[in-house]
């Protein structure tokens, strides 16, 4: 088997429609666009969403909601997510922001911010961008420190 003898196999292509190569191929004429009009003119195109002159739909619906510009985005991580990865060893002593990055946990430029769902076995300190409360005093009680960067 060479490259230069490959097919494709059987049935699974045809050949496209040649259109505009004269009257003889049924196909000629108007190349299967029908009579003037827009549609039948070379570079046609429509705009996505025209309907035809009606008011289109994204400016019939109202607009809503409003976009903080000043909004900070933060990497939620939960307690039992961090007592997993203490408990299968990948994670040893301290959790600072780079152990949580090298876990996958969160990317190099996120603000992370620990949340209490679950319980904290193993008493370390962590420190993160944010902590909630209910975090913050479940690590206080496991034994360990929550450090706020």
């Amino acid at each position: 088997m060479n490259l230069n003898n490959l097919k494709p196999a059987t049935g699974s292509t045809f050949n496209s429609k040649r259109i505009g190569r004269g009257q003889g191929s049924g196909k000629g004429g108007t190349s299967t666009k029908g009579h003037k009009g827009q549609k039948s003119r070379a570079g046609y195109s429509q705009k996505i969403g025209f309907e035809g002159g009606q008011m289109p739909l994204q400016r019939r619906l109202p607009k809503f909601g409003f976009n903080n510009i000043n909004r900070k985005e933060f990497r939620g991580i939960n307690l039992d997510t961090i007592q997993n990865l203490i408990d299968t060893k990948d994670i040893k002593g301290d959790i600072t922001k780079d152990v949580l990055v090298q876990n996958g946990l969160a990317g190099k430029n996120d603000l992370v911010k620990i949340m209490g769902r679950g319980e904290l076995k193993a008493g370390v300190s962590i420190s993160a961008d944010k902590f909630t409360k209910s975090a913050e005093e479940l690590i206080a009680k496991a034994g360990g420190k929550a450090i706020t960067l």
